[in-house]
């Protein structure tokens, strides 16, 4: 979900793949990636590192973040540092407006389901899938194959870019 107040879009995650019963959240700044005057609130939880926080969510925008990594956040709330990746991975797809015949989402729902990843939606056109194995994932690109090379969907890893905090 998306909010702008005040001039700033706030992207929260309204269903958290890995919701646990003690949560803390914290806001990345988006500025580093390109993405001025949005923040993004992601869900963590207390990691065994002295001041971690294990990443709960999958991030619709921040790069270098993904679910199960450890994260430093400050006093004032905010993701300042990355201190251990988890392995895994995050492939996002944006789908366009105006939707054409051939709308690949529902296929795309179900090839996620199939393989048994954990995904998460902002709205109905961007979606965060968790890849904890590249291996898995022939059936999302057959998925969404026709609507990539058609330009009415976009892909991108999590990780082109490394985390940066503002």
């Amino acid at each position: 979900m998306q909010v702008t107040i005040d001039g700033v879009t706030y992207v929260s995650h309204e269903d958290p793949a890995r919701r646990d019963e003690k949560n803390y959240v914290a806001m990345v700044d988006l500025a580093p990636f390109d993405l001025r005057g949005m923040l993004e609130q992601l869900w963590l939880r207390e990691a065994d590192e002295e001041g971690g926080y294990e990443v709960r969510c999958i991030p619709f925008y921040a790069y270098g973040l993904a679910l199960g990594d450890v994260v430093e956040k400050s006093e004032s709330e905010t993701i300042n540092r990355l201190i251990r990746k988890s392995g895994r991975r995050v492939l996002r797809i944006l789908f366009t407006e105006p939707r054409p015949l051939a709308d690949s989402r529902s296929v795309l729902r179900e090839a996620v389901g199939s393989v048994g990843l954990l995904s998460e939606w902002n709205g109905d056109r961007l979606v965060a899938i968790d890849v904890p194995d590249i291996s898995v994932m022939q059936p999302i690109f057959d998925s969404v194959h026709g609507e990539i090379q058609n330009g009415t969907a976009f892909w991108e890893w999590g990780d082109a870019r490394e985390f940066r905090s503002a």
